[in-house]
């Protein structure tokens, strides 16, 4: 089993990945939903840490000096990815999240952990995107600190939703900030790997949900 199919698994067992009626916060109407709040143990984390960092050590094995996860959700995935990318690669890569309000007092900054320099390579640490808000935020925030360069972005998923053009949102992103972005899987991949797969007994994606999610895209 390749890491991607152990991370569909994984996700469908932690009831993160599920399948439905569901709407979105864009008033989409979905037949399935990813919902990484749903992840709360420390085994849990630990083993997400690790799907991310394979997807890191696959598409970026080097040029990267720093990961950086925005608040709030992007905070504990890319302490995960670096916990992750040292335990398993041995690759001790420093990390650094922002503040929500830039603290006026003791250090000061908004920046957490590591304080990127000028020349710094940054990858960001997402979860899932849809409208890409998040991202935008981090790219101008990075533009406010120095000559750094983002270069890249992990996701967990690729909806491959529609974003305001005629591409999906992670296609504007490369298009319009020049990035890299990887994600560890696409909904096309989860949707092909557990058509009438079983998961401990149970088929999440049958003829008539893979009919409805094909619709959907």
């Amino acid at each position: 089993m390749t890491y991607q199919e152990a991370f569909i698994t994984f996700m469908v067992r932690s009831g993160v990945l599920t399948f439905g009626d569901f709407t979105t916060k864009s008033g989409r109407k979905t037949p399935y939903f990813i919902n990484t709040g749903n992840y709360k143990t420390g085994a849990q984390v630990s083993q997400l840490g690790e799907y991310y960092a394979a997807c890191i050590q696959e598409n970026l094995p080097q040029g990267v000096d720093c990961l950086f996860g925005p608040a709030y959700k992007g905070i504990p995935l890319a302490v995960a990815a670096a916990s992750g990318l040292y335990r398993k690669y041995g690759r001790d890569l420093p990390y650094c999240f922002n503040r929500k309000e830039v603290k006026d007092h003791g250090e000061g900054g908004s920046m957490v952990g590591y304080q990127p320099g000028n020349g710094d390579r940054v990858v960001i640490v997402e979860d899932v995107v849809t409208a890409g808000t998040a991202v935008r935020e981090s790219l101008a925030l990075f533009r406010t600190l120095g000559d750094m360069k983002v270069t890249a972005l992990i996701v967990s998923v690729d909806r491959m939703e529609r974003g305001t053009r005629e591409c999906s949102t992670l296609d504007e992103l490369r298009q319009d900030y020049g990035i890299a972005v990887y994600p560890i899987v696409t909904v096309r991949e989860i949707m092909d790997f557990l058509h009438n797969r079983p998961i401990d007994g149970t088929v999440f994606v049958d003829d008539e949900m893979k009919g409805r999610m094909e619709a959907y895209l």
